[in-house]
């Protein structure tokens, strides 16, 4: 275990999926006494070290933080056989987002749940991991969750021109693409690479006019067991989870009032957040300090 910065002890570890798919992570802890524990959830093709700083931070305010990579993204994606810390091919990788829900994310609530049994769980999701909430048969055990930049990610409801952008390069370019070459390549401008069944479900979704809403997913019925407190940030600015994509995503928890705020760059003193630019250190005194806030019920 090494120290960190901001007096953080991190360390690197592996946990079981739901099926036993070993999954990477790591743990962020204080020196000091444990208040709260904090489950980061990645967007998609998006590698755990992105929430470093944040989850940094977290920890530093007394939270035991958990950061994790989904099946076939970063530290879940399995080595190559041959060569030095190659990753393994994705072509005929078995992973869609129901599975990245249902298999990852609900072994690590699981995970943190039984390690830290005696502190409220709080959770925290970037864009793909919000959505993941509410398919997650146990999202009882969540206690708090806020949500940054978590959308029902329909074109429809992205900002123009993004939103053509946006259909055309994943259902003209990317669709074909994935299904000729056995993945999506992240060169496509998607991020990371991606499993073959994640990009498809994905470009499916994003086709409907309610997201996956409008899927015949049997894990949709866990959206009413989340009973938590739920707040979710919008940037005027992001244009892929506009605030009507973000009250979209939020309507779905029909158990509770959710609260979602929009938030202005200038708000926050800076010219641009976007969809990613949330987790920037340069946020640690504003942004990061109220979701943190609230986190802990301060």
């Amino acid at each position: 275990m090494d120290a960190a910065l901001d007096d953080v002890f991190v360390d690197d570890i592996t946990f079981p999926g739901t099926d036993g798919y070993a999954l990477a992570g790591s743990l962020f802890l204080p020196r000091g006494t444990k208040r709260h524990a904090v489950l980061i959830n990645s967007a998609t093709a998006v590698p755990r070290k992105v929430y470093r700083g944040f989850a940094s931070y977290l920890a530093h305010r007394g939270c035991a933080v958990l950061t994790y990579d989904y099946r076939g993204i970063g530290g879940s994606r399995q080595q190559a056989m041959v060569g030095y810390n190659q990753p393994k091919s994705l072509i005929g990788f078995k992973a869609s987002m129901s599975d990245w829900a249902a298999l990852d994310v609900a072994a690590a609530v699981r995970w943190m749940r039984e390690r830290y049994n005696t502190l409220p769980l709080a959770y925290v999701g970037h864009s793909f991991g919000g959505q993941a909430l509410g398919l997650i048969e146990n999202n009882s055990e969540i206690a708090r969750a806020a949500f940054v930049a978590s959308q029902a990610a329909t074109w429809k409801l992205m900002s123009p021109p993004e939103n053509y952008r946006v259909f055309a390069l994943m259902n003209l370019v990317g669709v074909p693409m994935s299904r000729l070459l056995g993945y999506a390549p992240g060169w496509l401008g998607i991020g990371e690479d991606l499993p073959r069944g994640v990009f498809l479900q994905w470009a499916e979704w994003v086709s409907h006019p309610r997201y996956l809403f409008d899927s015949k997913l049997p894990a949709l019925a866990n959206f009413a067991k989340y009973k938590g407190e739920l707040r979710a940030l919008s940037f005027t600015d992001d244009p892929w989870a506009t605030r009507s994509a973000v009250e979209l995503l939020c309507s779905g928890f029909t158990a509770v009032k959710p609260e979602v705020l929009s938030v202005r760059p200038a708000d926050v003193g800076v010219k641009k957040i976007g969809h990613f630019g949330f987790f920037r250190p340069e946020h640690r005194d504003t942004l990061w300090r109220g979701v943190a806030e609230w986190i802990q019920g301060e």
